[in-house]
């Protein structure tokens, strides 16, 4: 005997077609935006292609071409670069940005210049460092009034236009990592804290023994962002040194669009971003698999 209040199965079936008729916008949505255009390019992957006429298919001859490039190569260790210094600089200094306003009387005010940056956009932070590290500029004139006569190449000089320019980006993005610290820190019951100043814990034992273990799941989050922000740099390295000299401060995503859209190696360029695609899941999937066991053993 049913309830009154257990639904018969033609109004389960109607339930399921409602939620069915609500979820599928955001799939088709979801496929046409997302999956199609990665089938696409998986498959001219596959093909010789400048653009027109059909596609020829050459099967892994452009991944082929791609990995005995020693440009493409030095695009990967760019890339890997990348990644390490936008873990160690804007995530480093940001977190000690928060640690340092935290409790401090007008924290939300000494925050608020490392934030401006933060509404810029890539080209237009790459455009004010130009302007700051090029040949002759701002920076060059500062240091010359100062009595100090050659300076390095800032934007020409591999690997330190990469640094450069990786410290160009720890200037947008810190203050937004500051204040994602600064609400895990926010976030942390008092009891905890009191109990561990009592007990005489200050500073550096205070961070290592009660704010950075209730940190670890933003911490998570923040490197997480980082990380797959950094593998997809493009406009900063486009706008400052455009992959110059020559190719030397390349990095995967600007490597992908030269190839596609100036070479007009639709194959390549595809061959690329489905590299690219694949390192960024991996890397997300591993790094989320080892927070998930940490968590675990914890």
């Amino acid at each position: 005997m049913t309830s009154d209040h257990t639904p018969t199965k033609p109004l389960k079936d109607q339930y399921r077609w409602s939620a069915a008729g609500f979820v599928a916008p955001g799939v088709l949505l979801v496929a046409v935006l997302l999956y199609l255009p990665l089938l696409w390019t998986t498959a001219i992957s596959l093909t010789e292609y400048n653009g027109l006429g059909d596609p020829e298919w050459v099967g892994l001859a452009n991944y082929a071409e791609m990995l005995d490039d020693p440009e493409f190569l030095g695009s990967v260790l760019n890339t890997l670069l990348w990644v390490l210094g936008t873990l160690l600089v804007p995530v480093g200094i940001g977190l000690g940005i928060a640690l340092l306003t935290w409790n401090l009387p007008g924290g939300t005010w000494l925050r608020l210049p490392f934030l401006l940056p933060y509404a810029l956009s890539g080209i237009g932070v790459g455009v004010i460092w130009s302007f700051i590290l090029g040949g002759d500029g701002a920076l060059d004139q500062a240091l010359a009034a100062f009595g100090v006569g050659e300076t390095p190449r800032w934007l020409v000089d591999a690997p330190l236009n990469t640094v450069m320019m990786i410290l160009a980006t720890a200037w947008q993005g810190v203050g937004v990592n500051a204040l994602l610290f600064t609400i895990g820190l926010q976030s942390i019951p008092r009891e905890p804290l009191e109990a561990a100043r009592m007990d005489g814990a200050t500073g550096l034992r205070l961070f290592r023994s009660i704010l950075w273990p209730m940190l670890r799941p933003l911490t998570a989050v923040v490197v997480g962002l980082s990380i797959v922000a950094s593998l997809k740099t493009f406009d900063i390295v486009q706008g400052m040194t455009k992959g110059g000299p020559g190719r030397a401060s390349e990095t995967l995503a600007l490597t992908m669009y030269k190839e596609t859209f100036v070479n007009s190696e639709y194959g390549l360029g595809s061959a690329i971003a489905v590299f690219l695609t694949i390192v960024t899941l991996a890397a997300s999937i591993l790094y989320l698999r080892q927070q998930l066991s940490s968590k675990h053993e914890a």
